[in-house]
């Protein structure tokens, strides 16, 4: 007798989207796994500091509009795509994963069911990127926050 084919407790699926929302995809919740991603690729690639990305079977995606709006390019064992109207990028893949495609996780109004406590490209991350300082509001500027300065301690004995 075969074996009953494994149901998900919570099939519902994430849906998202690139900016002007000519790409449209859904997964199947949860995703396979959630990372940031602090490589000199994605740096070059996104114009960001670092970019969290969200993994999914390729079996529990779909494209639900847009396939004619993404261009895709490709490097040797990557592709990424992007949408062609808005210039988001939508989709990254790996030769070394076949059946992963990984979003960013920015795209996605609503949870994906996995949080990002995967960090990758360590070695490579921006010296000039934001590490967790302490912040402090910007006076005169709401909404804007700025490292609070840190006082040089001085050696004991010194004065």
């Amino acid at each position: 007798m075969p074996k009953p084919k494994r149901t998900l407790a919570n099939p519902e699926r994430a849906e998202g989207s690139c900016r002007c929302g000519a790409v449209r995809f859904d997964i199947l919740y949860p995703a396979l796994w959630a990372w940031h991603d602090h490589s000199a690729a994605t740096r070059a690639t996104t114009g960001a500091a670092s970019m969290c990305w969200v993994g999914s079977w390729k079996k529990r995606f779909r494209l639900l509009d847009g396939a004619d709006e993404i261009a895709r390019h490709e490097e040797p064992g990557v592709a990424r795509s992007f949408c062609r109207r808005c210039g988001t990028p939508v989709f990254y893949e790996r030769a070394r994963a076949p059946h992963v495609i990984n979003m960013p996780r920015a795209l996605f109004a609503t949870r994906v069911g996995r949080e990002p406590r995967y960090h990758a490209g360590l070695k490579e991350m921006a010296d000039w990127a934001w590490n967790g300082e302490t912040l402090m509001p910007l006076k005169g500027y709401p909404g804007i926050m700025i490292e609070r300065k840190r006082r040089k301690k001085l050696p004991e004995g010194m004065f």
